[in-house]
């Protein structure tokens, strides 16, 4: 009896538990469905500010992390648009150091994933010439494009200048 009488608070307690984890809050979806609405007309080619057809920095950053996600998932969708996102300034270099990949880093709102988009600066100066220091927060507008090396292809935004 004792046995029952305890398994039944427990499934009691859980089931409080479960209820109060509900959200009532009915702008939730509308804010979700907001922001996925302006990641739609960002990526559909509609220009936002002159030549820019993708802005993320008018994006949350759980959005625009989702957005680079899909850059990097189906770049066939971005191929020569026209990108501005905003970040922190890292700059990679290939496994023997020969080769430096300059890149604009995204966290998503939790800080605690990441998604960069490398860049390569109009005129192609060699990295560290004109490239910002590390850890720097920049804002970049670049035309997007891949590119294959040792038969992988990547994605990076060409011609692109640091506002």
């Amino acid at each position: 009896m004792r046995r029952n009488l305890f398994g039944f608070v427990i499934i009691m307690m859980m089931v409080v538990m479960l209820t109060g984890c509900g959200n009532t809050d009915s702008k939730a979806p509308q804010v979700i469905q907001n922001q996925m609405q302006e990641a739609d007309n960002n990526t559909e080619g509609r220009t936002t500010d002159g030549n820019v057809d993708v802005d993320l920095t008018k994006l949350s950053s759980t959005m625009v992390y989702s957005e680079v996600y899909n850059m990097m998932y189906t770049p066939e969708n971005y191929i020569g648009k026209n990108v501005k996102l905003s970040g922190m300034f890292v700059a990679y270099t290939n496994q023997d150091g020969s080769r430096y990949y300059p890149a604009v880093i995204i966290a998503d709102a939790t800080a605690c994933c990441s998604q960069g988009l490398e860049f390569v600066l109009e005129g192609n100066p060699s990295y560290p010439e004109g490239y910002p220091e590390i850890e720097t927060d920049i804002t970049v507008i670049g035309t997007f494009e891949t590119y294959l090396e040792d038969g992988n292809t990547y994605c990076r935004l060409k011609n692109a200048k640091i506002e």
